[in-house]
């Protein structure tokens, strides 16, 4: 792998760039600095804190972050998450990759908790590969 920090950023930090987070820290170990932000943070979703314990990943003590409180000079790969929506802006001369994902929560879908936790289940299942597949880079 030849990046040493990464920064993960959708709008809330709330489930893609948080599940993004938990899984890079836990495939790449001490290989790379993680940290994930977003334009509009909110809380992390308990549907990915519950997909994530899944794997053995605990993403409850994971906070949502704001990407002002991240400093330019601590990542050198920015990977952009959002689908449908704006992605935040992220000002420095990080490499950057965009991985578009549709938001697994599907806020305005009515759905069961079986058929939420399904597609957070997908997403955290594709980022674990593309996480997986950097590594190999």
């Amino acid at each position: 792998m030849k990046h040493e920090s990464l920064l993960f950023l959708c709008v809330a930090n709330s489930a893609r760039s948080q599940m993004a987070e938990g899984l890079a820290r836990k495939i790449l170990g001490d290989r790379a600095g993680v940290q994930s932000a977003g334009s509009q943070p909110t809380r992390v979703n308990p549907y990915a804190i519950r997909v994530m314990a899944e794997l053995g990943v605990d993403l409850s003590t994971q906070r949502s972050k704001s990407v002002n409180e991240i400093d330019p000079e601590s990542v050198d790969l920015v990977i952009t998450l959002c689908a449908e929506e704006v992605c935040p802006v992220f000002l420095s001369d990080a490499a950057r990759l965009h991985w578009p994902l549709k938001d697994p929560d599907r806020k305005h879908e009515e759905l069961s908790d079986e058929q939420r936790l399904a597609h957070f289940r997908t997403t955290r299942d594709e980022l674990a590969l593309r996480i997986e597949a950097l590594l190999r880079e």
